[in-house]
């Protein structure tokens, strides 16, 4: 279950409407590719986490980090993921992140198929996960 729609807005309400669009198809995204998440809102953004396997580090899946001029869409085990577009980026060792400035601009395909891979990712292994968890497809379990 996804944030109500008024308490979401209210939390939005003084992000610019161009990234507000943006978290809001990021949110989208991250509900089909990986619809066992949970999503914790914090001060500037939102985090999703596998809570059955793990905490917001050792199951993140992505943040979701809302700057004055952008937004950010960071991965926890970045370093690990698969990026031949080279649109990582972050002076962190691992942490790494994807700068998103203008809704038409953004490639959500690729985006899509980061967080996917996120999701898959074992950081004890920086492989696969070996068993997938099956989940209720398209649900994402809230935490404020």
């Amino acid at each position: 279950m996804m944030l109500p729609t008024p308490q979401l807005n209210q939390y939005l309400e003084h992000t610019p409407p161009e990234l507000r669009d943006i978290v809001l198809e990021l949110r989208n995204l991250i509900a089909l590719a990986a619809p066992e998440a949970t999503e914790v809102r914090h001060s500037r953004g939102f985090t999703y986490y596998d809570d059955e396997r793990g905490g917001p580090v050792s199951a993140g899946i992505c943040q979701i980090g809302i700057h004055p001029d952008h937004v950010r869409l960071a991965f926890i085990h970045g370093a690990f993921l698969p990026d031949p577009e080279g649109l990582l980026e972050g002076e962190a060792e691992y942490k790494k992140y994807v700068r998103l400035t203008s809704y038409e601009k953004v490639p959500w395909d690729y985006l899509k198929g980061l967080i996917s891979a996120s999701a898959g990712l074992d950081p004890r292994t920086l492989g696969a996960r070996q068993q997938p968890h099956h989940s209720k497809q398209g649900s994402l379990k809230v935490r404020l």
